[in-house]
């Protein structure tokens, strides 16, 4: 494979963008080899600056649930560009696109619109500590919730791909008033209400974690999760920046039934595009400025291009339910017979292939994995024009472009990668 330009690029991008890359897992560095630079996608593919072709299971980190190029996004947006692109001033739109949120999930019944999951994950925790006059926050390890400074203590994602410290840059202060648990302990959980329940603002989750690799939730433990905080006066917060509208219509919370007290959405609901939401109980978001004493506000918050993309892709997803069973019978598909000496984990479109023989149900288990044998694997896929998350600590992501023929595709290429291991 040739890869000449974007190794060029590569070079040039790192004298004026730090590590070359404006997002750190970008860079490759878990896998080897520079990243390939994309210059187009259409449907489930995309195609780099050297001209190599690859059927993407990225989707841009999961927000692609329609693929690339969608018809009804573009044509959205080309009718954006037709009267601006923001205004920094109310739009119909924006009211559109909250109200469809609102349909889909219901425990959302105000939202407010941001611009990245980071900013809704730390409005969210804002609105939690204001509401319930509390500081300190529960977590789990291996959760990613955006560069929140006080959420990346025991992050994954890109902290877990690179191996650096959590909380380089952060305050201890900040950190210390984050409490971070084992994913899928309902015993910690448990303990740590009985013992300091009164203090705790807020829990927040990734009902699926995705950051970590996919990891299920076990049964039980978004219950228990949902009785303590009741119990004990905290707030319930799902972050499904990434499950959201993915995983079903109404996200994990309708998938398992579990309604939060707040819930932070992005990717998908942009269709490719930055933006990102948090909303929840009315009585709680009353609290959000102008109405409340909460500030929190965003220039390019619901800006025009980003609002009518998502609007064009709740439609969708609204008026072809079936898109569910599709994703799940191609996602199934994939995942169907994975090698001895690995696990796989799957919910709905979401997917991890783990290169260790150990159930993977929280992020010390995840850690189990032999990460260079991930990286052979890896680089022989990409060989094979398979574009996957170059970091085992990542969720891959099937989208409604990928047909049969693709899928088939990519696990003879997975046979291969793992034959020539």
């Amino acid at each position: 494979m040739n890869q000449s330009r974007s190794q060029a690029l590569f070079e040039r991008a790192q004298k004026t963008i730090p590590g070359g890359v404006n997002s750190p897992v970008r860079a490759f560095r878990s896998v080897g080899g520079a990243p390939p630079f994309i210059v187009r996608g259409e449907g489930c593919r995309i195609w780099d600056a050297d001209g190599n072709e690859y059927i993407d299971y990225v989707g841009s980190w999961g927000p692609l649930l329609l693929g690339h190029r969608r018809p009804e996004v573009i044509e959205a947006l080309r009718e954006v560009l037709d009267i601006g692109t923001s205004f920094g001033a109310p739009t119909e739109a924006e009211v559109e696109l909250a109200e469809l949120i609102r349909e889909s999930m219901p425990s959302m019944e105000m939202t407010r619109l941001v611009s990245s999951g980071t900013e809704a994950t730390m409005s969210a925790l804002r609105v939690a500590r204001g509401f319930t006059g509390r500081d300190l926050a529960v977590k789990f390890e291996g959760c990613y919730h955006g560069h929140v400074d006080s959420l990346l203590v025991k992050a994954g994602s890109g902290v877990a791909t690179l191996g650096i410290p959590d909380t380089a840059g952060v305050p201890a202060a900040f950190a210390d008033t984050t409490i971070a648990l084992p994913y899928n302990s309902i015993d910690a959980v448990e303990q740590t209400f009985r013992a300091r329940g009164d203090r705790i603002a807020a829990v927040i989750v990734e009902p699926v974690a995705g950051n970590m690799g996919c990891v299920p939730p076990r049964p039980g433990f978004l219950e228990c999760l949902r009785h303590e905080t009741e119990k004990r006066g905290a707030l319930l917060i799902f972050d499904e920046v990434m499950t959201g509208f993915r995983l079903a219509l109404g996200g994990a919370q309708q998938l398992y039934g579990i309604r939060p007290d707040l819930t932070t959405i992005g990717k998908v609901i942009g269709g490719g595009l930055p933006i990102a939401a948090y909303g929840g109980r009315r009585d709680i978001m009353s609290q959000v400025a102008p109405s409340g004493p909460i500030y929190q506000a965003g220039t390019l918050s619901g800006n025009p291009l980003a609002v009518r993309a998502g609007i064009a892709v709740l439609r969708r997803l609204r008026s072809h339910p079936e898109i569910y069973d599709q994703l799940e019978r191609r996602t199934a598909q994939l995942t169907a017979a994975p090698p001895a000496e690995t696990t796989v984990n799957r919910v709905g479109s979401m997917f991890t292939f783990f290169f260790t023989k150990t159930a993977v149900t929280d992020y010390a288990s995840a850690k189990t994995s032999d990460t260079k044998a991930f990286a052979q694997f890896h680089r022989a896929m990409l060989e094979q024009g398979i574009y996957l998350a170059p970091s085992q600590f990542e969720a891959g992501f099937v989208s409604t472009a990928h047909t049969e023929q693709d899928i088939a595709r990519t696990v003879e290429a997975a046979h291969r990668a793992f034959a020539a291991r």
